[in-house]
């Protein structure tokens, strides 16, 4: 039996413990976020508009939503725009986002949240959760990397299905007979849907 040298046995610990540090403030980052949404669901003083705001406000600065962009429309595509372009498809599509987000967040009105045990599948991390009320589940999986400024969610799993894969595939059939202005133009006038919920039981 091969004895493990004190290196190796330091080694193996600290990478234990910075798996166990990435997880743990991940896991944070989204009970935070997600704890402090539900807060302010529960306002119901507030107006629909108020609500909405707080809870965007709220949940923004934990996604990446121009890397969101660019991988919904994938590399291919991106690569090929011109600025101005990628500027008006990152705008677009933020505010689609964030729309299809609070739609998805406003379908319940006593919502609690249950947590799963989070994952890291190489440099990224997993945290998945179910939004419970009354009889209705919705699971919902936050796919996060570390940038420079903390961890932030790239991805998005409703029910098992990706936001991200969602939409690339909406804008590779517009973009297979069409350019990027049409992709535009239906985005502009809410073309696009977040067909997530139609794969809802």
């Amino acid at each position: 039996m091969k004895i493990l040298t004190p290196a190796i046995l330091f080694f193996l610990l600290l990478s234990n413990t910075v798996l166990a540090d990435d997880l743990k403030d991940a896991e944070t980052l989204i009970k935070s976020k997600l704890d402090a949404v539900i807060s302010v669901l529960h306002q119901k003083e507030l107006s629909q508009q108020v609500r909405d705001k707080k809870v965007i406000d709220i949940v923004s600065p934990a996604f990446d939503f121009s890397l969101m962009a660019k991988l919904s429309l994938g590399k291919k595509h991106w690569r090929g725009l011109v600025q101005d372009k990628k500027d008006r498809f990152t705008e677009l599509f933020i505010e689609q986002l964030k729309t299809s987000y609070l739609e998805k967040l406003t379908l319940y009105t006593d919502e609690t949240i249950e947590y799963k045990p989070s994952i890291k599948i190489k440099a990224k991390i997993h945290v998945s959760t179910e939004l419970v009320s009354k009889d209705n589940r919705i699971a919902m999986l936050y796919k996060l990397y570390k940038s420079k400024t903390g961890w932030k969610i790239y991805d998005l799993e409703i029910q098992g299905v990706s936001i991200i894969s969602t939409y690339r595939s909406q804008f590779n059939q517009v973009l297979a007979k069409g350019t990027i202005d049409d992709v535009l133009k239906k985005l502009e006038k809410k073309e696009i849907k977040d067909t997530v919920e139609k794969k809802q039981k």
